[in-house]
């Protein structure tokens, strides 16, 4: 029988891994679909093809969905985030300048300590600080703009493409980044910079990418897209396990998809960062996550959080944002397609967000769940359904 071929749009970064690895794997063909995964060079391009039908779906930021349903920023199109793909990844990072201004002021490499380094960088620069993140509609805006904003830091956000972030730092540009591996270790070989958090300090379970498609592909073709999420999630339980991630390090070190030297990429497979060049680097428990603790589940709660946080930002009604992104996150889907599948389920689609500082076991359809942390490093904890 002929494979059905999907497109799928991806951005070379380490958490398009699910994807890569269930074309390279064949767990796409299992389930009778050829992927055609095609590589974008920014997220304005990857956004666009998805929303103007060139492509059936795609690997994305976990706020775009929300945004292109609420029709910010580009074309208005109705897509839903069908599954989460990765949970936390992201990095900040500050030029050397910035870097040796926060030494200056007491600042000492501390990954696990987001109000130092906030407060650092407040008493380093009198200025606005630049800060580059990939998108405007983004986790790793919206962490910034959380972590920053509680000190009274003023900021000037400029969109920097993930590939392109390094080069900013050294010319200027901007003082400091948040952006997706490997992109961030990227800027520390180059001595342009340092790392100074990782994004899992500032929400420690953060939905970074989601697999979206436009919900009108998702009604004409019920088969394929749940086939795809069968593959996908396949591919994501292989990459939970540690001893896999050697082999989909060197897969995606590929010119195909990062074209970057397999070391740069280990580092965020291992959780073990380089924070400044040439050092010995410091281990992030639960760096990048791809299957536990329900990392693929598309939390409600988790698309109430960001629908809050960019009603806030632009100034939209509030309960609408949250019902759109509340629409945007199929959980239903989900559930209807892997609960088959033997996968196990939470009893809720909603949770309290920033709630859980231990591994918490909660009700789930298999009785095995085992939720991690998801602190803010504030300690607030976000109620869906609170007004």
């Amino acid at each position: 029988m002929k494979a059905t071929r999907i497109s799928l749009g991806f951005v070379p970064l380490v958490d398009s891994a699910s994807l890569i690895i269930a074309h390279e794997l064949e767990f796409a063909a299992q389930e009778g679909l050829e992927l055609d995964l095609r590589k974008q060079p920014s997220w304005s391009a990857l956004r666009d093809l998805l929303a103007l039908g060139h492509l059936d779906a795609a690997h994305i930021l976990s706020p775009l969905p929300i945004a292109m349903s609420l029709g910010l920023g580009g074309y208005q199109a109705a897509v839903d985030a069908l599954m989460v793909l990765s949970v936390n990844g992201n990095v900040v990072g500050a030029s050397s300048e910035m870097i040796a201004k926060m030494r200056a002021v007491g600042w000492s490499s501390d990954l696990s300590n987001p109000r130092a380094a906030a407060q650092a960088l407040k008493a380093a620069n009198d200025a606005p600080l630049t800060f580059g993140v990939p998108f405007p509609f983004s986790m790793h805006r919206e962490l910034v703009e959380y972590w920053l904003r509680k000190t009274g830091i003023s900021l000037d956000v400029r969109i920097v493409p993930p590939p392109m972030m390094a080069e900013a730092l050294a010319a200027g540009e901007i003082d400091a980044f948040c952006v997706g591996e490997p992109w961030g270790s990227r800027a520390v070989d180059s001595e342009a910079g340092e790392i100074i958090l990782p994004g899992s300090a500032i929400w420690s379970f953060a939905p970074e990418k989601v697999l979206a498609a436009r919900r009108d592909w998702i009604e004409a073709n019920p088969v394929e897209t749940a086939a795809l999420m069968r593959a996908v999630y396949a591919a994501s339980q292989w990459l939970g396990k540690a001893d896999n991630r050697l082999i989909a390090t060197e897969i995606l070190s590929r010119s195909d998809y990062l074209g970057l030297p397999a070391d740069v990429i280990e580092r965020a497979m291992t959780g073990h960062l380089l924070t400044q060049a040439r050092s010995l680097g410091q281990s992030v428990e639960g760096f990048l996550i791809f299957h536990d603790s329900a990392a693929t589940f598309p939390w409600r709660s988790q698309a109430s959080w960001i629908g809050a946080r960019i009603a806030e930002r632009l100034k939209l009604d509030p309960a609408e944002a949250r019902r759109v992104s509340r629409e945007c996150f199929r959980t239903d889907l989900y559930r209807k397609i892997l609960g088959p599948e033997g996968v196990d389920l939470p009893g809720a689609s909603d949770k309290l967000e920033g709630a859980l500082a231990h591994p918490t076991e909660v009700a789930s359809a298999r009785g095995e769940m085992i939720l991690g942390p998801d602190r803010f490093f504030d300690g607030a904890v976000f109620d869906p359904f609170q007004k």
